[in-house]
This record gives C-alpha cells, structure tokens and sequence, in this order.
C-alpha cells in the first residue's frame, strides 16, 4: 500500500456519521475519496463538498452524497492533500490546481486534516514546490512581472497543445518559484492577494488542524496543531 494510500484510509476514520465533510483533490485526496466511498457503502452517511469537478465526479461514482455550501455552510471535517508542510503545520497547495476551491472549503471547516507521505514534510515553504498562484487570464503577464520584481521566478502553468491550463473557475495558475524559499508565509500569502488579477494563492495559513503521515511500511503518524 502506498503511504498516501496509508494515510487517506487513517484519515477517513475521522469521519463520523451525519457530518458534513470537505473532499479535497488530487492523487492522494482521492485514496480519502475512496476510502470514505467503503465506509458509505458500510452504512455511514454523510454529505460532502467536493473542491473540484473531478473530486465531484468519483464521490458520486462511489455513492457519496453531494452539498453545497449554500446548503451547509458549516463542514465538520475536510480531508485534503497538501505539496508541503512546515513545522507550524502551514502548506503550500495547489500542484493540483483547485487551490480556490480548496481554500473557500477550508475557511468554512472546523477541522482541516491534510494527508502526505514524508517527502511532503519541510523545515521552510517553498523549498521544493512552487507557490500555485491563480489569476484571471487578463492579468496573468501583468503578475508576473509583479513577482520577477520581488524575486520570484513565475511560469504559466501549461497544458497539452501548449495551450494554459485552465481550472475549474476558468483562471490561470502561475507557477512561483522562490529561490530562497518563504521567509513569511503569513505576509506573502496576504501581499499576493493585494495583486491587481490575483484570484487566490497556494499558501494555506493557520487553516490546518491535524496531519496525517502515511508511511512506506504501512503505518501511519499524526501531528496535531499544538
């Protein structure tokens, strides 16, 4: 079993009958996904909040019960996966490229649990992934000049037939690599949103409650936000 595998089945047992509960996305959300899928199958009932059309599409294939937040505005619990985490337990998010969705559920959820294997762990953001930065397509050259002046190295994130990928809000996402990493998560994620075009950013801030680390002989740890 794969770690991420390991720690999507750990974290689905958070989950307890007649809650609310935030699907994230990406290959190791998705293991969660299924996971949860079993225990619907077994009798559990919940209703969930996917953060992307794809995450929408296997909960329904697996029987899960879909929402809204207009409909529930509160989530109990979301599951997700992250690209790093620091010590504080804050992230960077997006290499999957529903960072808008994610953060709009992670802001209306009581408890966030993000599920890695060990590589995703690191003393400083930034380090080994790039910050994802959504934009609106009118504005994309226009932000990365803004960010090539504080020193970070933007790329336009692509798709196939060299064309930009597009989320599922209909935006671009520049890549944002920082040589030095991120000195201060908390002010770059708020300078960022400052940017005339900028939609959201992949920085996740004092949003995470609990991590969830599978582990290659199939065990699995927990940190919990102290």
């Amino acid at each position: 079993m794969l770690p991420k595998e390991v720690a999507g089945r750990r974290a689905a047992e958070y989950i307890e009958t007649g809650m609310v509960v935030g699907l994230g996305t990406g290959s190791t959300a998705e293991f969660a996904i299924r996971a949860i899928g079993e225990r619907v199958a077994a009798g559990l009932e919940v209703k969930a909040i996917p953060t992307s059309e794809a995450s929408a599409q296997l909960a329904g294939e697996l029987g899960i019960t879909l929402t809204t937040l207009e409909d529930d505005p509160a989530v109990d619990l979301t599951i997700d996966g992250a690209d790093e985490v620091d010590p504080d337990l804050d992230l960077i998010k997006g290499l999957g490229g529903a960072l808008l969705r994610e953060k709009i559920v992670a802001s209306a959820t009581a408890r966030q649990v993000i599920i890695i294997d060990p590589s995703k762990l690191v003393k400083k953001l930034g380090t080994q992934a790039p910050l994802p930065i959504e934009v609106v397509p009118f504005s994309w050259s226009l932000v990365c000049n803004r960010l090539s002046e504080r020193g970070i190295e933007p790329t336009l994130r692509m798709q196939q037939a060299e064309q930009p990928f597009v989320t599922d809000n209909g935006n671009y996402i520049i890549d944002g690599r920082f040589p030095e990493g991120i000195d201060d998560a908390q002010a770059t994620d708020i300078w960022l949103n400052t940017l005339p075009g900028v939609v959201e950013n992949g920085l996740f801030v004092a949003m995470t409650h609990l991590v969830v680390i599978g582990e290659a002989d199939g065990t699995s740890r927990v940190i919990e936000k102290s």
